[in-house]
């Protein structure tokens, strides 16, 4: 064989065969086989794939592969997370519709991806701005807001006046829109939530079912939902018969609390500032930060009074309220009570504005200077009338016990989390399927009326939604009564789309129902899932929330599709260049494209999933990419060998030469499979793969035991390379003469014979360090292991003038010796 390695050519005959064989395709049919779901987190259809799309995708498909190969019905799909605010940005600067813009983009990067050879079931494919998906997530929307699940509300957002819209916390960029550049503002606006709320307990317990999840998502979860266990009290209002409510989860510092922080956005703030300007100023300003978390820990803590009390639920005595910046509306009931000697931010803010502090709170053994600052710790009741001298333990339960029987307040379960506003003053989304009357309300449209279709053809401006002055879209008649009513004009967050497509893969075709389910038993849940750690919290969050309510509206069972979406998750590390994550603003960017058409797709595939494991970052290399290129050529040449063994072998040199490569092979088989079964250690795998190709290369097949056993040195070579490049692999087994292509052959079995050696290789370490090693019979003992050490020059070099003290030998692998000077 003289013709040289032309990856081009190899990739798109086989991406040809495989298109007419449709072997990717996943067998609806029950065949026998077990079923395996194997899905990458979908794209958003830029236009152009990136080394992040290629490091992902590369590693899903060679799950997917490897799968099939161990005779698995694997369903492995793909589509387009396809609705967004880039489109609209798109559509603005390109001056054209963003459908007309997302559905080239698709078509392009659909070849893109089947240029790199990826094994999906195209006849699967889904786009989430194509009416027959979203139909489903607002028939979902219908049954939600029936069960009371869905609700519209004011609430405090984001606004962007110039985009007319609301921002999430990440669209701020120190507190100006990260588009336009215009200061933000907070407002309370009229918006649609999903009770996520009602599922938080569920949520947080099932997490210990995720046993193949990353501990670290799990944590992040967990922290997210946030549970927590304390009193709710209710503090009077002087001259009022209004209340003031806060939770607490420190009902024992409730007899230090010397004043009351309200939101900007509550009401009491609100009320005060109408008769007070400086106040109005205020508010205006705190309408202005950053609400993030991080944010509001580290800002300055600025306040100032309403000029109301509230009245202690247990004291009576008056305590000032106070508007404080660092108080959310989004958080809790937009109050806090506040005890400066026992929380350090209340002790800072109340130094700054000379407020009083009451320690309640001492330590068990000495004292505290409260004047340095607040104990935050338990400890034992003081100044705290008939609490004094419990423990903090003990006071949290007699508080909570005496605000009870006081009808002041009662135990509560907090969460953190918070319900999920679904709803964007965005054109380039699913349309809401509600309709307003001014006689009925909000009125849910009927099925027979869905899909609620977005007009396609209008072109956003960066103002107002399109919608807005579509009247062919905004005028209808209300269902219930008839008369003339408005459709709603906000569209889905794009959360909804994501938050459920992995069980419209299984039935994508259904037009009688969102899923099917007997599909998904077939499929459901996904066995693994692949995505990078930045979606560890919202959409893997939402998506499980999304599961559960399919599951609860009765479109399958716990038994048919799970109480999780997910089994198994495998978060990838980023690409990076120059140690950051490559990115076109920093002008460090690789082009996928490229590398393919000097390479081809198999060294880009190599690369990415040699040069690092796949939970770690992964940092690009031009040196890589060619090296993973000279590597293919050497396996191409090992081809030549089966033309050029020749001869008769001596048959002891041939018995032991056909021993070693055979043990070469199976002990590499019997590492790749470790490595796909256990944590998808790719880079160890192809390490080992690698090896066996040096092997192979040191080896020269004579006699028929002697090509029999490169033969199936080349075959085991070839099958096991085909999950990382598959191209390369199925022209290899094919000029090998393999009866199948290699991407549908079974993957080889570890023969423990070849496995079994005559010799081990024993480390010798000399006082814990290692200081050689030494080749003896398997069977030999530790009298003869220190004989052998003693022969070789090198390590007994070591023994001179030492006494022996102690042997330990270690069985196939380490002979251990102590000494001491003579």
């Amino acid at each position: 064989m003289s013709e040289r390695y032309s990856a081009q050519e190899i990739e798109a005959k086989w991406q040809q065969k495989w298109d007419t064989a449709g072997i990717d395709a996943a067998s609806s049919d029950e065949d026998g086989r077990e079923s395996y779901y194997c899905l990458a987190m979908f794209p958003y259809p830029s236009g152009n794939l990136h080394m992040g799309h290629v490091r992902n995708y590369c590693l899903g498909d060679a799950v997917a592969r490897y799968k099939r190969m161990q005779g698995f019905n694997v369903l492995h799909p793909i589509g387009w997370d396809a609705f967004g605010l880039p489109a609209e940005n798109a559509a603005i600067k390109h001056h054209r519709p963003p459908a007309e813009w997302t559905y080239a983009n698709i078509d392009q990067m659909r070849g893109q991806l089947k240029r790199l050879g990826l094994s999906y079931d195209w006849s699967r494919e889904i786009a989430t701005c194509h009416p027959d998906y979203y139909r489903w997530e607002q028939w979902m929307f219908t049954k939600l807001i029936e069960k009371g699940l869905a609700y519209q509300s004011n609430a405090e957002v984001n606004w962007c006046d110039p985009c007319h819209t609301v921002l999430a916390n990440e669209q701020v960029v120190d507190g100006v829109c990260w588009r336009c550049d215009t200061p933000v503002i907070r407002k309370n606006l009229k918006q649609w939530f999903i009770r996520i709320t009602d599922y938080a307990e569920e949520l947080l317990a099932d997490l210990d079912q995720l046993t193949g999840w990353p501990e670290k998502v799990v944590g992040m979860q967990r922290n997210w939902i946030g549970k927590s266990t304390g009193a709710e009290v209710s503090f009077g209002l002087e001259n009022s018969e209004e209340r003031l409510d806060i939770f607490t989860t420190r009902p024992d510092t409730l007899m230090g609390v010397t004043y009351m922080a309200v939101a900007a956005g509550h009401p009491l703030a609100q009320k005060a500032a109408e008769s007070n300007p400086g106040l109005a100023v205020f508010l205006d300003e705190c309408s202005k930060i950053s609400t993030k978390e991080a944010d509001v820990e580290t800002m300055e803590k600025k306040g100032m009074s309403t000029g109301f009390n509230a009245i202690h639920s247990i004291s009576g005595e008056p305590v000032p309220v106070w508007v404080a910046n660092f108080v959310l509306m989004g958080y809790g009931t937009g109050a806090v009570m506040s005890v400066p000697a026992h929380d350090q931010r209340d002790f800072e803010f109340a130094k700054k504005y000379d407020l009083r502090i009451q320690q309640v709170i001492a330590p068990v053994n000495g004292d505290w200077d409260i004047t340095s600052g607040a104990f935050t710790d338990a400890g034992v009741l003081i100044n705290s009338g008939q609490f004094d001298g419990l423990a903090s333990t003990e006071a949290k339960q007699a508080i909570t016990v005496w605000l009870a029987e006081n009808n002041k307040g009662s135990e509560r379960i907090q969460y953190r989390l918070r319900d999920w506003l679904v709803s964007r003053q965005r054109y380039w989304g699913a349309p809401i399927p509600v309709i307003h009357c001014d006689d009925c309300g909000a009125v849910p449209v009927s099925d027979d009326q869905l899909p609620v279709e977005l007009p396609t053809h209008l072109q956003p401006t960066g103002g107002a939604s399109p919608l807005s002055e579509c009247e062919a879209f905004k005028h209808t008649d209300c269902p219930q009564c008839g008369k003339p009513a408005e459709r709603e004009l906000d569209t889905f967050d794009t959360f909804m789309e994501s938050s459920w497509y992995m069980n419209r893969y299984t039935s994508p075709r259904n037009t009688e129902a969102m899923v099917d389910a007997a599909d998904m038993q077939r499929w459901a849940p996904v066995d693994q899932y692949i995505g990078g750690v930045e979606h560890a919290v919202l959409h893997l969050l939402y998506a499980r929330f999304y599961h559960k309510l399919m599951r609860d509206a009765g479109l399958f069972t716990a038994g048919q599709g799970g109480d999780e979406p997910f089994k198994n998750l495998l978060t990838q590390g980023m690409v990076l260049k120059d140690g950051t994550k490559m990115s076109k603003s920093k002008g460090n960017t690789v082009d996928p494209s490229a590398i393919i058409e000097r390479f081809g797709a198999d060294t880009a595939r190599l690369f990415t999933l040699f040069a690092a494991p796949p939970e770690k970052d992964l940092e690009w290399n031009d040196a890589g990419v060619e090296g993973a290129h000279r590597f293919l050529g050497r396996v191409w040449r090992l081809l030549q060998k089966l033309d050029d063994s020749h001869g008769e072998a001596n048959a002891n040199d041939d018995a032991a030469s056909v021993k070693a490569i055979r043990f070469a092979t199976h002990s590499t088989i019997k590492k790749v499979t470790h490595a796909f079964e256990h944590g998808f250690a790719f880079n160890v795998a192809i390490a080992a793969l690698m090896e066996l190709t040096n092997s192979l290369q040191a080896y020269e097949p004579v006699g028929d035991a002697g090509k029999a056993a490169y033969s199936e040195g080349m075959e085991a070579l070839a099958v096991m390379l085909a999950p990382f490049v598959p191209h390369f692999a199925c022209e290899i087994a094919e000029r090998l003469g393999m009866e199948k292509i290699a991407v549908v052959s079974s993957w080889p079995q570890v023969d423990e014979s070849a496995l079994a050696q005559d010799e081990i290789t024993l480390v010798v370490q000399i006082q814990g360090k290692k200081r050689g090693e030494i080749t003896i019979a398997k069977d030999l003992g530790q009298d003869e292991a220190m004989a052998a050490a003693r022969a070789s020059a090198s390590i007994n070099k070591w023994l001179d003038g030492m006494q022996v003290v102690k042997v330990i030998l270690v069985p196939g692998r380490l002979l251990n010796i102590v000494v001491k000077l003579v």
